[in-house]
């Protein structure tokens, strides 16, 4: 049986400009670590590697498509950029793209596979390597694309927290 950590675990969901797929990522990890009995194990949160949105707000057609499906849309998101220290600092980095985590390698940032993950590397079935498909230049209806791939990597992602914690916590 193992023991509750004394802090949560950190996890990030890195994207590019923290707009659209990390935030969604964070929304939908927080409501399933919540409704698993897991949100006293892991604090989530979102950021970008660029900085060509910060300050932003999440994109609407990402909001939209969180409401729709019953996820906290209402909460506001301000883009930023990762810091270097909030990337040291997490004990989780998942990534919708290789190239955000290969961003963070050429800033000194350790993404070791211990560290740092694909959010896809927990979908059953997907290509290793895969990317979380990118809805931002699309229509409304790839949000609803991206968050289907987001919800069927959850199962996984939950299981590591549950390992990366101590074990406590039931689905």
């Amino acid at each position: 049986m193992g023991q509750q950590p004394s802090a949560p675990m950190d996890v990030v969901f890195l994207c590019l400009g923290n707009i659209c797929r990390s935030p969604m990522a964070e929304r939908v990890a927080r409501a399933h670590a919540e409704a698993a009995g897991l949100a006293g194990l892991v604090q989530v949160s979102s950021a970008g590697v660029s900085s060509e949105e910060e300050g932003n707000p999440m994109d609407h057609r990402a909001r939209a498509v969180l409401a729709r499906h019953g996820y906290d849309a209402a909460t506001p998101h301000v883009a930023h950029r990762i810091t270097d220290a909030e990337a040291a600092g997490a004990s989780l980095i998942v990534a919708a793209e290789r190239r955000h985590l290969d961003a963070l390698a050429r800033r000194g940032i350790d993404v070791s596979p211990q560290r740092a993950v694909l959010l896809t590397s927990y979908v059953p079935g997907a290509v290793p390597g895969s990317p979380l498909p990118d809805p931002w230049y699309g229509t409304a209806s790839g949000f609803d694309d991206t968050l289907q791939v987001v919800e069927a990597a959850m199962p996984g992602f939950l299981d590591r927290v549950r390992r990366q914690a101590g074990g406590a916590g039931t689905a």
